[in-house]
């Protein structure tokens, strides 16, 4: 079955980054359901396994960051050494 988002999730992808999910793919009981989703960075559309896919950080919900989702942002952050990266990873 595939159900398209409306509205799209931002999610974080383990490996590709941030990004909106635009649909779910749901194959049935023996598979992990797969995430159709843009990411931000690239453009690029990804079929991500359930497994690797979080919800972006969301403050006002009280969301924190994963953990996947810290360490993409620490490789960020020490390849552009900017200080919004810096502020980023306070939140």
């Amino acid at each position: 079955m595939f159900t398209q988002l409306d509205p799209a999730l931002p999610v974080f992808v383990e490996g590709k980054g941030k990004g909106l999910a635009l649909a779910v793919i749901d194959y049935g009981p023996e598979h992990n359901l797969i995430w159709v989703t843009a990411i931000d960075s690239s453009g690029e559309i990804w079929c991500a396994p359930n497994p690797r896919v979080r919800m972006q950080a969301n403050w006002t919900m009280g969301r924190k960051r994963s953990a996947p989702e810290m360490a993409h942002l620490s490789k960020a952050n020490d390849a552009c050494n900017c200080a919004e990266q810096d502020v980023l990873m306070r939140l």
